[in-house]
């Protein structure tokens, strides 16, 4: 199976299917993270060259790690838009690549990159399969299943379709969480005003954050307010419902990390390869 996941930036794939995308890989399968924007905006202190540059590298350490390509467009953060350029673009690199799953964000989002990538990405479905346009790319012969990445907006609330325990990638996601050093241990820690600790098994506590444990209850953990541990684990307590339905109680309860994801309607039906996969992670 080939799974395409896309984000606006480098970490939008791999913070919110990392999980998802290391098993999928040890199982066999193809995975490929694209990100549509440079990620020359990131950064308090480089210029966008530098942070591009910088930022390219901490990618590059991320595929390594997963075992995945991934693939970088050159369009500057915050200037992505919806266009038919862009849509075009898309259009021909997902036929490239043929995946039988896309991921990517919502159309509704704090963040506009994330609006028009999830926009281009519905803009292309269906579009995908005309053969009569972008005719030097030859045209699918059916829709991928699409799905979005979950996200904490209201106007209309995220519902998942698939929630599974990464309770076994949870060191994985830990891991591209460090390796995305300019952003976690600069920007981002810029942004929330929080001194880093310098020394690196010191500055590594500092991303976790809280100590989670199998006697920690959700109460506990939506109660916390920083930690890469904690955002990973806030999906687990969010929808505990949906772990316990799709794993029994027992094992429901227990699942500490999680990710979620809705299916979008103008992709493909959740039948044959892709629905028995996701069923049995």
């Amino acid at each position: 199976m080939k799974i395409l996941m896309i984000g606006a930036h480098q970490d939008d794939n791999e913070f919110q299917g990392g999980g998802l995308a290391h098993r999928l890989t040890k199982m066999g399968h193809e995975v490929r993270f694209l990100s549509m924007c440079n990620g020359c905006g990131g950064h308090h202190i480089m210029g966008p060259k530098e942070t591009s540059k910088r930022r390219a590298g901490e990618s590059a350490a991320v595929a390594k790690l997963l075992g995945i390509r991934y693939d970088v467009w050159d369009i500057d953060d915050c200037t992505l838009v919806a266009d038919l350029e862009t849509r075009r673009k898309l259009i021909r690199y997902i036929r490239e690549f043929a995946p039988d799953l896309v991921i990517s964000h919502r159309p509704n989002d704090y963040h506009a990159d994330h609006r028009a990538a999830g926009q281009l990405v519905q803009d292309a479905s269906y579009i995908l399969t005309i053969r009569n346009e972008c005719p030097d790319a030859p045209a699918m012969h059916k829709m991928p299943v699409i799905m979005y990445y979950e996200d904490k907006f209201t106007n209309p609330p995220f519902r998942p379709d698939v929630v599974i325990s990464v309770d076994d990638e949870i060191e994985t996601k830990l891991q591209i969480a460090n390796l995305n050093v300019s952003q976690v241990y600069e920007w981002l820690a810029y942004e929330d005003d929080e001194v880093v600790p310098e020394g690196e098994a010191e500055r590594f506590e500092w991303l976790k954050g809280m100590n989670i444990t199998g006697d920690t209850t959700d109460e506990e953990v939506v109660a916390a307010t920083r930690g890469y541990s904690v955002r990973f684990a806030k999906t687990a307590a969010r929808f505990r419902e949906e772990l316990i339905q799709r794993y029994g109680e027992e094992r429901g309860k227990k699942v500490r990390y999680a990710e979620g994801y809705e299916v979008c309607e103008y992709g493909g039906a959740m039948t044959g390869e892709v629905k028995e996969v996701l069923e049995s992670l």
